[in-house]
């Protein structure tokens, strides 16, 4: 009977459910999406183009192990856990023998992949298509064919893919030149390459054996081993055989090599791709935990909204013999319906948002294009579920006055608002307030941005819940404070403070998302500038270099800072890379000892930077203070592909925010990066800068720059990376400021027959507009007050964590455009209902049955 008397409800009050489904709706399609990237972070397919040809690759292993083994009640647990290295791990060459041994191997072709990029005209260089050196011999992996030309023999030959040459208009005997691990070299175009199958993600450039080798600086090593099968030779069965031959009890002892086939190969093919899994695992799950924890906030806003407009229906119900239990009934199966329609809508919608998402990210560079998106009715159907379960959530939490209060108490209450909020609701705000303010303490020791990110948003969840919570006691406040003014400037505004004072948990319910909206706004646009400006900050203190040299391609070469050296002239060299330190990632950089001090101040607060060198290593205080390190302790780690080291502590430094938390001696770090060409060299001299440019100017793309330059240049990239979190968040933002919509809309809209009552008081058309317009500004400046407070809260303790400092970027233009953007979405929401309200003639609504 319910159910019935549920549908019917439903189909004669679709305009007071509307509200409800639409934030239904929205917050079902941003799971959705979110959900999707998840998925594709999980599962998305890396579809192989280098290996193509090659059923079987061998692999070296591209992650750090750690087990660990507990014993407890008699029962021994053991744990592995692995976690991917930021560099290419390379085999040792020799393994060939043992491979060409496997039963229904026909060949094993060696393959080296290293950078290689053409200093050819702008048209030929192709972001979305970077450009890798390998040996010719390993063309076959693919297949790449000669249409015309003839293979590499010398050093100096170049076979180059058929789009490269169709973009740069080269021909065979035409010049062009690399710049590789080691110095730019021009090389004869000798023949040019077609693959037997379409290459999208990458350029392919063919060396000669020798000379792929020495590009690639691995001397006995090789990037993987293409592994062909006999005739008859089932793919899985040779997968097989080469992981028994490899990994069996007479395999090599010490190998860690790794057998993929199938999709497994594109993982080894694209290692930015399979990196980029664990960033989409971690960047949908927090997007969608924020949009659930948002989501669930304004759903249960919008119901109580609703469930208040009915107050007078739910009442009568009750006052004739409706039990508590089926007023909690019929409005839980009348959210199960709107959800159940919302849901589907919005998880339909969802998917292509996703799918916008992921080609956004592409299109950004923060994942690679060869991680494919991957879409199953996992997302969809949990976004469902999480919307009925949202729903019936809501409208319970919502029912549970009306439904728990005796009749002739629900009759006066759809009169006249109750004075005071319940003490259950109070005491619950209150416990959320402290709930958030120990998230603030504990994000303010928090010293790392992965630990950090996800408190400091759920901090602002959480304060904005007990805002909605302690929301009618906060607009009473507000009133007594702006009571006087509001009395003082006209017939409107007197109107407003009445409603303001006599309705403190409508006009709560509107509150609620407003200061949602400022507060995350705030955050998500200044938390990332607080960092990075501190880092920057610390990098413009500690560079003490006259000049600082950078490229426009993939780096600085060593031949660049060898003639720039002179007797009396400083130059460092420094090259980037990731380290880990058991499981943990640290940022790590290489810089050249021999009169470090000259050009770089790190503040060393113990040990000395002049005993760095291959065997020693300077942390900053952070990694000190987490690694429990001093000048002499032994550090034992993992180098970027793998390699482990055991370097000694010599010195301590405090900017590590702006220099990495370890730094080892140039040369060391070279030898582990696939990219061995300097980010930047610092150079200390007394010539001038185009004294320095004319020595580099054998060297395309390179430019000498002033230290401040070179920060704009930092400052640049800082907000391109900025624009990725501004895009992730972007759409809970957008999800919020449909919900103010939402409900300024709904909370207007109900009161078409207040209006009418107005109207034939005396009261005219403009007055009651001019009523609404001050009950939004009213509102606005509580939101506004609230939401900064809150954001600033939060804002400070990310601050005081990450960079031992109280002092958040606020950009004071950025904030007064989130202000201003409230303020248009409250009076716009408000505006028009009131406007469409005041249409009917107030006699029609005041004699009209409710």
């Amino acid at each position: 009977m319910m159910l019935r008397y549920a549908v019917q409800t439903v189909r004669a009050r679709k305009g007071g459910f509307l509200g409800a489904f639409f934030a239904l709706m929205c917050a079902a399609a941003l799971i959705t999406a979110c959900g999707t990237l998840l998925e594709t972070g999980l599962r998305g397919t890396i579809a192989t183009e280098r290996y193509a040809a090659t059923p079987v690759v061998v692999s070296a292993d591209q992650n750090v192990h750690q087990t660990t083994v507990k014993h407890k009640k008699g029962k021994t647990k053991v744990k592995h856990k692995a976690k991917p290295i930021a560099e290419r791990a390379w085999l040792p060459g020799d393994l060939a023998t043992e491979l060409r041994k496997v039963p229904g191997v026909r060949e094993v072709i060696p393959e080296l992949t290293f950078l290689a990029e053409p200093l050819a005209s702008g048209a030929a260089v192709d972001k979305d298509q970077p450009a890798y050196g390998h040996a010719w011999d390993s063309a076959a992996l693919t297949p790449y064919t000669l249409t015309t030309g003839t293979a590499p023999k010398a050093d100096g030959d170049l076979v180059i893919d058929r789009r490269l040459a169709e973009r740069a208009h080269l021909e065979p005997g035409d010049r062009l030149t690399v710049q590789s691990t080691q110095s730019p070299r021009t090389y004869r175009v000798t023949g040019i390459a077609a693959p037997a199958r379409e290459v999208r993600h990458q350029t392919a450039l063919f060396f000669s054996t020798a000379e792929a080798r020495r590009l690639a600086a691995h001397p006995g090593q090789v990037t993987a081993f293409g592994v062909l099968p006999t005739k008859g030779t089932d793919a899985a069965v040779l997968k097989r055989s080469v992981s028994t031959a490899l990994h069996g009890t007479k395999a090599p002892h010490g190998t860690t090599a790794q057998v993929s086939a199938g999709d497994g190969r594109g993982a080894v093919e694209f290692l930015d791709a399979a990196a980029a899994r664990t960033k989409l695992v971690s960047m949908g799950g927090a997007m969608g935990g924020t949009s659930l924890l948002v989501a669930v906030l304004v759903v249960v806003g919008t119901f109580a909204l609703s469930v208040q407009q009915r107050h007078r229906e739910l009442a009568l119900l009750r006052a004739i013999a409706a039990t508590p239990g089926q007023i909690r009934a019929l409005l839980g199966r009348e959210a199960l319906i709107v959800g159940a329609a919302a849901g589907t809508t919005g998880a339909l919608a969802g998917l292509p948002l996703g799918s916008w998402l992921h080609g956004r990210f592409v299109a950004m560079g923060a994942v690679p294009g060869t991680l494919q998106h991957t879409v199953s009715v996992f997302p969809p159907f949990a976004a469902l579920a999480a919307t009925l379960l949202g729903a019936w959530a809501a409208a319970r939490i919502s029912s549970r006055r009306i439904a728990r209060i005796r009749p002739a108490e629900a009759l006066a209450e759809a009169r006249a608002e109750r004075t005071r909020p319940a003490w259950g609701r109070i005491l619950a705000g209150l416990a959320l307030l402290a709930g958030g303010v120990v998230l603030v303490a504990v994000l303010s020791v928090l010293r790392t941005e992965p630990a950090s990110t996800p408190v400091t948003f759920l901090a602002v969840v959480v304060l904005a819940t007990s805002v909605a919570l302690l929301g009618p006691l906060l607009v009473r406040a507000a009133v007594a404070v702006l009571g006087g003014p509001l009395a003082l400037t006209g017939p409107s505004s007197r109107l407003a403070r009445a409603n303001l004072r006599g309705h403190a948990a409508r006009m709560a319910s509107v509150v609620t998302p407003l200061t949602l909206l400022i507060g995350m706004t705030c955050t998500v646009l200044f938390v990332q500038p607080t960092l990075g400006n501190a880092a920057r900050a610390q990098a413009r203190e500690g560079i003490r270099a006259d000049w600082v040299v950078a490229a426009q391609g993939p780096g600085v070469p060593a031949e660049a800072a060898r003639r720039l050296r002179t007797q009396h002239d400083t130059v460092t060299e420094v090259v980037r890379t990731t380290v880990r330190v058991g499981l943990d990632k640290y940022a790590a950089q290489g810089v050249t000892p021999v009169g470090l001090t000259r050009t770089w101040d790190p503040d060393v607060t113990a040990g000395s930077l002049k005993k760095l060198t291959e065997d020693t290593v300077a942390v900053s205080e952070l990694a000190a203070d987490q690694l429990h390190l001093k000048p002499g302790s032994p550090l034992k780690l993992t180098l970027g592909d793998g390699t482990p080291a055991t370097p000694t502590v010599v010195a301590v430094y405090a900017k590590g925010l702006g220099f990495g938390d370890l730094t080892f001696a140039h040369d060391l770090v070279a030898r582990h990066v696939d990219n061995p060409l300097a980010t930047s060299v610092l150079v200390s001299t007394a010539r001038t800068q185009t004294q320095l440019a004319t020595t580099l100017r054998e060297f395309p793309g390179i430019h000498v720059l002033a230290p401040a330059a070179a920060d704009s240049i930092q400052a640049a990239r800082q907000q391109a990376n900025a624009e990725v979190n501004y895009l992730a968040m972007g759409l809970v933002l957008a999800f919020t400021a449909i919900a103010v919509v939402n409900t300024l809309a709904m909370s207007v809209a109900e009161r078409v027959r207040e209006f009418a009552l107005l109207r034939l008081a005396g009261a005219t058309r403009r007055q009651v507009l001019g009523m609404l317009r001050t009950e939004a500004l009213s509102v606005l400046l509580l939101a506004t007050a609230l939401g900064s407070g809150i954001a600033l809260a939060v804002l400070t303790a990310f601050s005081v964590g990450m960079t031992g400092e109280a002092a958040p970027a606020v950009t004071p233009l950025a904030y007064v455009a989130v202000v201003a953007l409230a303020g248009l979405l409250a009076l716009v929401a408000t505006a028009l209902p009131g406007r469409v309200a005041l249409r009917v003639r107030p006699v029609t609504v005041a004699t009209a049955k409710e």
